[in-house]
């Protein structure tokens, strides 16, 4: 069992900072004849790559799709890539990613079969900015048919931006993470984002970081319950 001492060597690192803007009010249905092609992950991958529906589209290195498994039964969405994310391909491999992975691990996550990880938008705003509530919009489609394909049961909610782009809910991250949010056969929770964890560096019961800790905790032992559920079935039958 991971103690609180362990849990204070997890948050120990630093890293990248980045905010949540606002978004429109609720998601949008692909209506695009391109996403309506997307039957798989490598379509959507495919088309991504060549989107060029906003403006960030001539200032990126690389379309920042996802890393993780596809079939896991966990989703994190994020904001938007930074500069490392650009640089690789990858979201979440920066300082905030490092500490997001230590997270993940604190609970016996891995990081690489047991979650499935992206973003609200797929390229990097110039200068690590705020993404704009049209590059949001425009992108949206393709992080809807990125859900319905990936199929998670749980889903998290790193920040204000991931939180208002998915569910419409505009009230601050403080307020809601940790909380469960049923919607269309999934559960959301809304959690802090890591690079606010990384400005905020106490460790304290009561503060981000622990809370940030049982938030991950509950999430563990949801997917947990449903993860033996479904062996009951199986044995069942």
């Amino acid at each position: 069992m991971t103690t609180e001492s362990t849990q204070f060597d997890l948050f120990s690192n630093g890293g990248e900072a980045t905010g949540s803007p606002p978004l429109s009010p609720s998601p949008v249905a692909p209506t695009h004849s391109t996403e309506e092609n997307c039957t798989s992950l490598e379509d959507l991958a495919r088309d991504c790559g060549n989107c060029q529906r906003c403006a960030l589209a001539s200032t990126r290195t690389h379309v920042v799709i996802s890393r993780g498994n596809p079939l896991a039964q966990l989703m994190l969405i994020g904001e938007g890539p930074g500069q490392h994310e650009d640089e690789t391909g990858l979201p979440f491999v920066g300082r905030a990613g490092r500490l997001l992975d230590q997270i993940l691990a604190s609970v016996g996550f891995d990081q690489e079969q047991d979650i499935y990880i992206c973003n609200v938008v797929k390229c990097r705003p110039p200068g690590n900015r705020k993404p704009t509530p049209e590059e949001m919009a425009r992108c949206r489609p393709w992080l809807q048919w990125q859900i319905q394909l990936v199929n998670p049961a749980v889903v998290l909610l790193a920040g204000s931006t991931a939180m208002t782009g998915v569910l419409g809910i505009k009230t601050g991250i403080t307020k809601m993470r940790g909380q469960w949010i049923e919607r269309d056969g999934r559960a959301y929770m809304p959690v802090f984002h890591p690079s606010f964890l990384l400005r905020n560096a106490s460790r304290h019961k009561g503060d981000p970081k622990w809370l940030t800790w049982e938030d991950f905790k509950a999430v563990r032992a949801r997917l947990d319950k449903l993860e033996a559920s479904a062996q009951s079935r199986e044995t069942l039958h």
